[in-house]
């Protein structure tokens, strides 16, 4: 059996549902380097989540299919490991085989893999060309350009992954002008959208004929439509494509759920409680009384399909976009294992290391949107969900308790709801027990 017959291809995995594909962000090991079983080699980005991606085998590292910024299929070839001997040698003859595996790549990081599975032989890849670094100071006249003192032609950029490359022709960035920050000097994807982003930047166009681009002016900032932002648009536009939506909306006396929640945390300080896991508790007291609203349409089956448990998202605002982890079965939880769940939830939503599956299969959504300083808003739904609940600033307001005027906590919900799963008196009675409990929070005990 030859050394290269001995090496194990390990292949992209299925990164959760819906997933086709994630882009490399960052190597956690190089060529070279030894592995062992569920280490953590690299870090990947898809369309939801960034998450480490553990390596089933142990050995040496071969080939890293793919470079920073470059996108790669599930299926497909990820990273190759050579077993180790007993003693934790290298195959014999292995050595030499990196090398060559080196010359004939250039550089093992910039390569587009070797194949898709463990191959029976050697397959040299072509050689990497890498331009020089251009010179601080550029000559004048025919010495810097052609024979007529024509400017000189940009340098050949380094080797780019094709998503890098569509995405320079789609937006009319000259890769030339672009100076990379990956292994190498290699033009990553996030080099290109920073010359997208350049204030003084002047992209000379390079018009694609499959993509007819809005004409741009000088000075404007171009925020390439991908990844998170990408995914987002396009869950927001088939909402509201699909689903025929209407937010009703209501004032609530919010005093007593503060006067509640302070409470609470005065006798569990080691387990404080917060506004949002109390208003959680509500919502799942309101879904137990009108389940028409834990659902989803089924538009290719005919159908209306109600939940059977409660898989409550929760709307968390990160750098990397609006994302909507979900906790699932929360009805089974008390209010005390809510507020612990929310907490580090939303904290791992914000740190991207929350796993794709965390992010799928919401049935009902809380937005508190008051964390904005707004009083009121009519939230897009959270496709292919049927309602959402949303929550605005909790502000000082005059208002009339038992006949006279007087200044109480107060917010504004509102409830968007699907039309097609429900009327208006089934939406009414939703929020008005929401909004009840809201200002008599006693109330939830009695709908135990």
């Amino acid at each position: 059996m030859t050394t290269v017959e001995r090496t194990q291809v390990f292949l992209l995995p299925d990164l959760g549902e819906g997933l086709s594909e994630a882009e490399i962000v960052e190597w956690r090991v190089a060529v070279g380097d030894i592995v062992t079983v569920d280490q953590s080699v690299v870090e990947v980005e898809t369309a939801k989540a960034v998450v480490d991606v553990p390596c089933p085998y142990a050995g040496r590292v071969v080939t890293l299919h793919g470079a920073a910024g470059e996108v790669r299929p599930v299926g497909q070839p990820l990273i190759t490991i050579a077993p180790l001997d007993g003693d934790g040698a290298e195959p014999a003859g292995h050595a030499t085989y990196r090398e060559e595996e080196r010359a004939g790549s250039g550089n093992v990081l910039i390569g587009y893999g070797t194949g898709h599975g463990t191959t029976t032989r050697r397959r040299r890849r072509p050689r990497l060309t890498v331009a020089p670094e251009p010179a601080d100071t550029a000559p004048t006249g025919a010495a810097a350009g052609g024979p007529t003192g024509d400017p000189a032609p940009s340098p050949a950029a380094l080797v780019i992954s094709p998503i890098v490359r569509r995405l320079a022709r789609e937006h009319g960035v000259d890769l030339g002008t672009v100076r990379g920050t990956g292994p190498g000097g290699v033009i990553r994807r996030a080099d290109v959208e920073a010359a997208l982003t350049a204030p003084a930047a002047r992209l000379a166009a390079v018009p694609d004929p499959h993509v007819a681009l809005a004409p741009t002016g000088d000075g404007d900032v171009i925020v390439p439509l991908t990844g998170v932002r990408k995914v987002i648009a396009d869950k927001l536009s088939r909402s509201r494509r699909e689903i025929p939506e209407v937010t009703i909306w209501v004032d609530v006396d919010a005093t007593a759920l503060l006067e509640t929640r302070a409470a609470i945390n005065a006798a569990t300080p080691d387990a404080p409680v917060s506004i949002l896991a109390l208003l959680a508790r509500i919502c799942l007291s309101g879904l137990r009384r009108f389940p028409q609203l834990n659902a989803r349409v089924d538009t290719e089956g005919q159908r209306i399909v109600q939940s059977a448990g409660v898989h409550l998202g929760i709307a968390a605002q990160t750098d990397r976009g609006l994302l909507v982890p979900v906790l699932r079965d929360a009805q089974r939880l008390t209010t005390a294992e809510l507020a612990a769940e929310l907490a580090a939830t939303t904290a791992a939503a914000r740190a991207s290391s929350l796993p794709p599956a965390r992010l799928t299969g919401g049935t009902f959504t809380l937005n508190n949107y008051g964390v904005f300083g707004v009083d009121g808003s009519t939230p897009i739904i959270n496709h292919p969900e049927a309602a959402l609940l949303g929550v605005g600033r909790i502000v000082d307001k005059p208002w009339v308790v038992d006949g006279q005027l007087a200044v109480r906590k107060v917010t504004q919900l509102s409830l968007t709801f699907d039309h097609r799963v429900c009327d208006g008196g089934v939406a009414g009675g939703f929020l008005r027990h929401v909004a009840d409990c809201v200002e008599r929070p006693a109330l939830l005990i009695a709908a135990v």
